[in-house]
């Protein structure tokens, strides 16, 4: 789950971490009085959407008067923003954050993430920030640097005196990413952290670090140990039929083709994908049902790959092991009766009671073909969708 950028900051100044003054402002009668409470003579007005690259696109403005602020403002707000990290759909603009302008010394980079092969904590840090961290990847690695943290000891200080070294920083700055590192691995454990991310962390004229931006992700998995964070969430940024799926407890994903997939299982979902392009298909989602396919949950899936007007034919590709077959055909055929299809829906089963899942689908007297195999389950997919 991503957070607002003002909210990242609302976190960070929690854990005692820099950030710029800022106001949050959800309508333009609300930008006189923001503008005043930061006090400066200039200000920097960002658009909240959940994705970077704002600047580029024309979220990030500077101002220098107050009747520029309200023009920037006002074509903002409630507006749209697509930048090269959502995909090409544009997100919804239903708040900007105006912040006050600092005097830049540096931009750095500074990020927290989970290296799942190390099976740590890893920072990552370079001194080139502002940047697209890839591009610094790509064609100046040596400005990268990686810490892993052992979990059993934290983060150490001379791993902070190496990565100030490494950066060249000195007096208040060098003391201040000491601390820094540390606020930011608390506050990672804490609120279930999958990503923290500050690009770029300024250092200031008087040798302060400062958080210019602010991006947070939280696991999805450990939500429900984090209520107050599932407050933050903002449905207006997400794919509306991925947050309705999140709700019937379905990993769902909108692709652009044509045929629909309903699976249980993450892998078989992605062989299945893969075997319909084998075949010179199109899927149109990504489905994984899980392994409790109950036949509420059948259904739900199958009005979700409706939602999209340009599926033509559905597959179906079950294995029943912690639910029997037969239970999931019961599943599938009330699913089709109460969601009406009007389109050809394949179904392959395979797994505990497999013969008697298929002859209910067979005296179903709906129109639901039966495959044999994954490979024909995708074939016959396939020439229906034509």
């Amino acid at each position: 789950m991503n957070l607002h950028e003002y909210q990242a900051k609302a976190l960070f100044a929690q854990y005692g971490i820099a950030v710029p003054k800022g106001e949050l402002i959800e309508n333009l009668a609300q930008l006189p009085q923001a503008l005043q409470a930061i006090g400066s003579q200039t200000w920097v007005v960002k658009a909240q959407i959940h994705a970077g690259a704002r600047g580029k696109a024309g979220g990030v403005k500077l101002v220098k008067s107050e009747a520029e602020a309200y023009q920037v403002a006002q074509s903002l707000l409630g507006s749209k923003l697509a930048t090269i990290q959502t995909a090409g759909k544009a997100l919804p603009i239903n708040s900007l954050l105006i912040e006050e302008t600092l005097e830049i010394e540096e931009e750095l980079y500074l990020s927290l993430l989970v290296d799942r092969v190390a099976r740590k904590h890893t920072f990552v840090i370079s001194a080139a920030g502002g940047m697209d961290i890839e591009e610094v990847a790509e064609h100046s690695p040596e400005k990268i640097f990686t810490v892993h943290i052992d979990p059993l000891v934290g983060v150490m200080p001379y791993q902070c005196r190496e990565v100030g070294f490494a950066l060249g920083l000195k007096g208040e700055a060098f003391k201040q990413l000491g601390q820094l590192l540390n606020k930011f691995y608390q506050l990672a454990l804490d609120k279930d952290v999958s990503q923290l991310e500050i690009n770029p962390l300024v250092r200031t004229a008087d040798n302060h670090l400062v958080a210019l931006d602010a991006k947070v992700n939280i696991d999805a998995n450990a939500l429900y140990r984090q209520p107050a964070l599932v407050e933050m969430r903002d449905l207006s940024q997400e794919d509306e039929r991925e947050a309705k799926a999140s709700e019937h407890q379905l990993n769902y994903i909108a692709l652009d083709g044509d045929i629909g997939c309903m699976v249980n299982g993450a892998g078989l979902a992605m062989a299945t994908m893969d075997l319909i392009k084998l075949n010179g298909g199109s899927p149109a989602n990504f489905l994984d049902v899980g392994g409790g396919a109950t036949p509420e949950r059948v259904a739900e899936a199958f009005k979700l790959i409706l939602s999209s007007k340009e599926v033509k034919s559905i597959l179906v590709n079950i294995f029943g092991g912690i639910v029997r077959c037969d239970l999931i055909a019961d599943g599938i055929i009330q699913a089709v009766k109460e969601v009406g299809l009007a389109i050809p829906v394949v179904v392959r089963l395979e797994g505990t009671n497999v013969e008697l899942g298929k002859a209910k689908l067979a005296t179903s007297g709906l129109s639901i073909v039966s495959a044999d195999g994954l490979a024909d389950a995708a074939k016959k997919v396939v020439e229906l969708a034509k």
